[in-house]
């Protein structure tokens, strides 16, 4: 059986990102899935001062294992000013320092939400730049604008916005 991750690039308790994260994870079919929570992972701001002088945290080594040892992420960003939040990009910075290509070439569903009518679409497009340079293999993306309106008691209700993820998931199953 296939294994895949799931987790939301942000570090709120009542993350919409990681609502959206673990919905579409249920969606893929016939895998064993590992949410992830960026709380579990504590690390400090990455620099290369404290890099140099403590090494790289073990938390960004168990979090890069994970991502290695799965056949596809799920992950749901977070924008903050347009930008990934601090906690996922503190995150990525130091898993980056273990392996350049961290993302490893596993098929990724790049997903982003957001209470706003853009539904994360910035960091989306950042992340969609960004991620093939480190090793990411974009296979889905999917925005969902308006959170609160299109998304209740755990599950998508705008049928239209339901059928482009289905779409995307099930792209994403076929690359497993």
């Amino acid at each position: 059986m296939k294994h895949i991750v799931t987790f939301a690039g942000s570090n709120s308790k009542t993350s919409i990102n990681k609502q959206l994260a673990t919905y579409a994870s249920t969606l893929v079919e016939n895998v064993e899935v590992n949410v992830l929570d960026l709380n579990d992972f504590d690390l400090p701001i990455y620099g290369i001062d404290y890099e140099m002088q403590h090494g790289i945290p073990e938390n960004a080594h168990k979090f890069l294992e994970h991502i290695k040892s799965s056949d596809g992420i799920i992950i749901s960003l977070a924008e903050h000013n347009g930008a990934y939040a601090t906690v996922f990009k503190n995150i990525f910075d130091w898993m980056s320092r273990i392996d350049g290509k961290l993302w490893s070439d596993k098929p990724m569903l790049l997903m982003a939400t957001s209470p706003g009518g853009r539904g994360g679409v910035t960091v989306l497009d950042i992340a969609a730049g960004r991620f093939p340079y480190m090793g990411g293999n974009i296979v889905g993306k999917f925005s969902l604008p308006s959170f609160g309106e299109n998304f209740k008691d755990g599950v998508l209700v705008n049928d239209q916005l339901k059928q482009d993820l289905m779409e995307e998931v099930k792209q994403f199953q076929e690359s497993l």
